[in-house]
């Protein structure tokens, strides 16, 4: 019998040995391979290197202690808006439209043209209203009558131009 009479083919990729671990308490490091695996992918097909954390730390003036802040990443020439948490005895004082100012300038500097946040609705979707971000859509999620709010704003240079892309 020759090979052309076999109904058998051998795949030209055979299947990788992996071990799938499903866990709740990934590490650091573990989460760097994986988004470093997805960035090089993104590199990769569109040759954007863009990648870049930004964070605004509230800290307590007497202990330094981080009491909250803003974290986020350029990707993609968009700025994403990871965390916001507005600190509990901070809140309706102003704190969050000065970590928006405080926060403005950096994905600009960065080329961003648009930022993108999630909310949920019963945390800030009115705050975020009234800092001039547009509503993109709504998931539901719980508690019940809860949802997740996606939220988009077009970032403008400090000049008040719309940013160009670089």
């Amino acid at each position: 019998m020759t090979t052309s009479d076999t109904n058998v083919t051998a795949s030209p990729h055979p299947e990788p040995r992996t071990e799938l671990v499903v866990t709740d308490a990934p590490t650091p490091a573990d989460i760097t391979v994986i988004s470093d695996a997805l960035d090089r992918f993104n590199i990769e097909h569109t040759g954007i290197a863009d990648r870049k954390a930004l964070a605004v730390l509230v800290r307590d003036p007497e202990t330094h202690r981080v009491v909250g802040g803003l974290t986020g990443r350029r990707a993609g020439g968009v700025f994403v808006v990871d965390l916001w948490p507005r600190p509990r005895g901070l809140r309706g004082r102003g704190v969050g439209r000065a970590r928006r100012r405080r926060a403005a300038p950096a994905p600009h500097a960065r080329g961003c043209r648009t930022a993108v946040l999630y909310t949920i609705t019963f945390q800030a979707p009115g705050f975020y209203r009234k800092q001039g971000w547009k509503l993109l859509g709504e998931v539901p999620c719980d508690p019940p009558g809860a949802g997740r709010v996606f939220m988009t704003k077009e970032l403008t240079a400090p000049t008040g131009r719309p940013v160009r892309p670089r």
